[in-house]
């Protein structure tokens, strides 16, 4: 009896352990493949085939590989590459991709371990060729969004070519610059080339304040001329014109012209201030001296 109930639990036990080994869980992030004795026979969670969840095998016989569903990424080391002018450059980029046929997939590269050394290679050829054909200027100075499109174009070729069962999905670069050891002397003569820009420019525009200056102290000049004589015009016109009107008054009535100068004359003689001394039969007081005005 003893014997009896060992052999069962024996049984259950390999029952147990054969129906663990039979079965196996494929998430809704990952796709699976069935390998029977290193040949896959059977794709899980792909289109057209079993979809994700509790799936079975046979057991001691298959073995299941699982490939990430899900974008990955890969960061590539940063590395000098030369330009187009024979500048070096140091270039810090990466890529994301997805494993767009796991069949492919594990024929070509067995694992992303695998993927990631053949698309490091294809990277490195990549930027070295895209780089390699223009300036440096322009690599560092703004045509970034150009340079990953070309980037990323020459590696999905290379991808296709190699039919990795790979999607590239993104390539970008996240850094490109000079090394250390170029920079400064590079910077110093765009500073340099800078400085010398500026001298031009404020030379340029010094000629240009001393023309302009020129041409307004002519044109003030011109004015000023031209103001002084339509003053003296005006002011010939109008003591032509009071000579005119002291003229005509004086030929109309001499006693008052006279007495009109006799006022002026007095005016102007106690608006200055000066001490004068005159005689009482002086021509000055002649108005003063009646009622009339009149001698």
């Amino acid at each position: 009896m003893r014997l009896i109930t060992t052999l069962l639990v024996i049984i259950a036990g390999v029952a147990a352990l054969g129906a663990f080994l039979a079965t196996f869980t494929v998430s809704e992030t990952q796709q699976a493949l069935v390998v029977r004795v290193g040949e896959p026979v059977r794709a899980v969670n792909q289109p057209g085939q079993d979809d994700p969840g509790l799936h079975f095998k046979t057991p001691f016989i298959d073995d299941v590989v699982y490939i990430e569903k899900r974008n990955l990424e890969f960061d590539m080391p940063a590395e000098e590459i030369q330009a187009a002018d024979q500048e070096r450059l140091v270039v810090d980029s990466f890529l994301r991709y997805r494993v767009a046929d796991p069949l492919r997939f594990y024929l070509t590269v067995r694992n992303e371990t695998g993927a990631q050394a053949r698309l490091r290679s294809i990277m490195d050829d990549s930027l070295r060729g895209v780089i390699a054909s223009i300036p440096s200027q322009d690599v560092i100075s703004g045509q970034r969004a150009e340079l990953m499109t070309r980037v990323q174009a020459a590696v999905e070729a290379q991808v296709a070519n190699q039919e990795l069962g790979i999607e590239v999905i993104d390539v970008r670069i996240l850094r490109a610059d000079l090394p250390e050891q170029i920079a400064n002397r590079v910077f110093d003569r765009m500073r340099s080339e800078r400085q010398q820009e500026a001298a031009g420019i404020r030379a340029e525009g010094g000629e240009q304040a001393q023309r302009i200056r020129a041409e307004a102290d002519r044109d003030a000049a011109i004015i000023r001329a031209q103001a002084r004589a339509d003053a003296e015009r005006i002011r010939g016109e109008g003591d032509a014109e009071r000579n005119r009107i002291y003229a005509e008054a004086y030929g109309r009535d001499l006693e008052f012209f006279q007495f009109y100068r006799t006022m002026i004359s007095s005016e102007t003689a106690l608006r200055e201030g000066t001490p004068i001394v005159v005689p009482p039969d002086s021509d000055f007081f002649d108005y003063f001296r009646s009622e009339s005005g009149g001698d």
